[in-house]
């Protein structure tokens, strides 16, 4: 099971603004992926977001993110080459190492295929690389260029017309492609390969497939695409690619780089991302999730707010304690659900014992929902075994907040 993708942003090698999504698991993270979508594409087309989906699911968090140029990024494509889509690849890298944990899995479709192998040497903590339709050489792209390259040369730049819609290429762009040498890279990796590729490939042929597989040492594994099309557009052939990939590379993966076999630190960090002006980090063990304000208020609404982590631990808590009582009664409950609703409201409205604080004060209201063959009376005893939660007898009652400074984690 994954959380919802998570919006997020950092600074590419031209100095634009990247857009970019994080796919977290709803448990405990094992390690961090990160994906290169395919030229001209985004980091949302069905066979990302199938495949982080699938490695989120399994433990594995999946940073995807836009070149420049392209999709939600700032940035113009124009200007921008082969060298600068690696050169992206290690921004996001830093990104994910500074701010969570460094990526040991990196996956590239098509070019980005290219772009991973290419860049895999520069980020030592990658144990692992996948391909999905690569080429064996960068500058195999060009063939896509429809008689426009001879124009690109002779006037510097040029017009190309891919998927339907229009690029300007210059020719800087099909120099730098040319200067790269795939295949060297490859033979010198030092990294398990997974090279995924469909024989029906029309954009780029399977040789290139079996160049890539020659090239590189063992340990390399390849896998037939049967039937996809290069861009993986049909949903199941994405999910198997997807499903595949999250087998594979756990037999990679360095668990306790990622703090899966190491006694969890106690209590919960929480530390600012750098990214908007509110967004943090809340780290418990090996799970991870944001923190944010919506954007009415100055935040990114890239995850839940304060308050928000407050009406979800008394809803939390109220759904397990529920659970616990059922499941000691023997009661037939089928599935609990709470609701919680937060606000100020004055207390004159409120008990005759909250009424003495005077003012405003917090109000949670819980709806609660529960699902199978009760009766009355015993629905009315869940109700009332409901505010023996131990989250709401702590807001109820209020607890001790003691603060003191400590320096840096080193």
């Amino acid at each position: 099971m994954a959380n919802r993708p998570q919006k997020l942003e950092f600074d590419g090698a031209h100095g634009a603004r990247l857009a970019a999504r994080l796919d977290l698991p709803a448990g405990k993270v094992r390690a961090f992926a990160l994906f290169a979508h395919c030229f001209t594409c985004s980091k949302d087309i069905p066979a990302a977001r199938h495949i982080a989906g699938a490695l989120a699911a399994e433990g594995i968090a999946v940073l995807r993110f836009d070149f420049t140029g392209l999709g939600g990024s700032g940035g113009d494509f124009s200007s921008t080459g082969f060298s600068s889509n690696v050169e992206d690849l290690k921004r996001a890298a830093d990104f994910l190492r500074q701010n969570f944990q460094a990526p040991q899995l990196l996956i590239g479709h098509s070019l980005g295929g290219a772009a991973v192998l290419s860049v895999a040497s520069e980020i030592p903590e990658a144990r692992a690389v996948v391909t999905i339709g690569a080429p064996s050489d960068a500058d195999h792209v060009i063939h896509n260029f429809k008689g426009a390259e001879d124009a690109i040369r002779r006037d510097g730049a040029g017009e190309v017309d891919l998927a339907g819609r229009s690029f300007t290429i210059r020719k800087e762009f099909l120099d730098d492609l040319e200067q790269q040498s795939v295949r060297d890279k490859v033979a010198r990796l030092g990294k398990a390969l997974l090279v995924m590729h469909a024989p029906l490939d029309d954009t780029v042929g399977i040789d290139n497939a079996t160049n890539i597989f020659v090239a590189a040492k063992h340990p390399k594994s390849f896998v037939s695409l049967d039937k996809a099309d290069h861009l993986l557009s049909r949903g199941v052939d994405a999910a198997y690619a997807a499903r595949v990939i999250a087998g594979w590379a756990s037999g990679y993966l360095d668990e306790e780089a990622s703090g899966g076999d190491k006694a969890e630190k106690a209590g919960v960090d929480v530390v600012e991302t750098g990214q908007g002006k509110f967004q943090a980090m809340v780290a418990c063990g090996g799970h991870r999730l944001l923190a944010d304000e919506p954007v009415d208020y100055g935040g990114l609404d890239s995850g839940l707010s304060p308050y928000g982590f407050l009406s979800a631990a008394l809803g939390a808590c109220t759904v397990m304690t529920l659970r616990m009582y059922a499941d000691r009664k023997g009661l037939q409950v089928d599935r609990i659900g709470t609701q919680v609703l937060h606000g100020k409201v004055h207390a004159a409205d409120c008990t005759d014992e909250l009424k003495e604080k005077g003012g405003r004060i917090d109000r949670f209201e819980r709806l609660i929902t529960l699902e199978g063959d009760l009766d009355e009376a015993t629905r009315t005893r869940m109700l009332e075994i409901a505010d023996k939660c131990p989250v709401h007898r702590t807001l109820e009652t209020g607890a001790a907040v003691v603060t003191r400074e400590v320096g840096p984690a080193t």
